[in-house]
């Protein structure tokens, strides 16, 4: 057996992902967590890079990643300014430069979830209704997961300490349009990338959120860190 037919574009996809998000986790558990929450934005756009090329791109699925991310954002930049969307929230800085207090990564990250909650989707019903509420339905547990932990890595924090119902209703009013428009447009993903990607996802957020639950990670000192920091340094940016 030839060994380089393993270096197809999906295996090393698959593996860059699980090497950022098990590095990220034990180093946000054991390491510098600060450091490593300030890395959150090169995680979620090597996911995105990644998730490109593993899609067949051309005009229409291009301008469904565009609709995903201009609808994302704008929706978000009307919830933490009015309110009424997600509740009363606001961002903190782990996720990088924002736009109206919105982070351009969330834009991103919902391409993201669309992408690849609307592909498992396909995997489960033929029906184009089913595909479309499955793909809302997990994308909305997804956002469970993280919520308990958001406010923790300061991604963001809902007043009043956790999202409420308000929040996931207002996810599923944006989501569904979304994921009608990812199935009619017959967007094509090539391999299990989003597989991996999903279930690392869900991962992250529990094992973070079981591990690191009472901990502040604001309040890491230099003396503290470990030499697990400097491995899993060089492992973010050995690439």
């Amino acid at each position: 057996m030839n060994n380089f037919s393993l270096l197809t574009k999906q295996n090393i996809s698959i593996g860059l992902i699980w090497l950022f998000h098990v590095s990220g986790s034990i180093g946000i558990i054991y390491s510098d967590a600060t450091w490593f929450l300030k890395a959150t934005p090169i995680n979620l756009l090597l996911s995105f890079v990644l998730l490109l090329i593993n899609t067949r791109l051309n005009k229409k699925t291009s301008f469904i990643l565009l609709l995903c991310f201009v609808t994302g954002m704008l929706a978000e930049i009307i919830g933490v300014k009015f309110g009424f969307l997600f509740g009363n929230y606001t961002y903190g800085d782990a996720l990088g430069y924002k736009v109206l207090g919105v982070p351009l990564m969330i834009g991103v990250n919902w391409s993201i979830l669309v992408f690849i909650t609307g592909f498992i989707a396909q995997f489960f019903s033929n029906s184009l209704f089913l595909r479309v509420f499955i793909g809302v339905g997990l994308m909305l547990f997804l956002d469970l997961v993280m919520e308990p932990i958001a406010p923790k890595l300061d991604f963001w924090t809902f007043e009043g300490g956790l999202a409420s119902f308000h929040n996931y209703f207002g996810w599923a009013i944006i989501a569904l349009p979304l994921q009608w428009m990812f199935h009619k447009s017959s967007v094509k993903i090539e391999g299990p990338f989003p597989f991996h990607l999903y279930l690392l996802q869900v991962l992250f957020f529990l094992i973070l959120l079981l591990k690191l639950n009472t901990q502040d990670y604001s309040q890491i000192q230099d003396d503290e860190k470990s030499s697990l920091f400097y491995f899993f340094n060089g492992l973010y940016f050995f690439m």
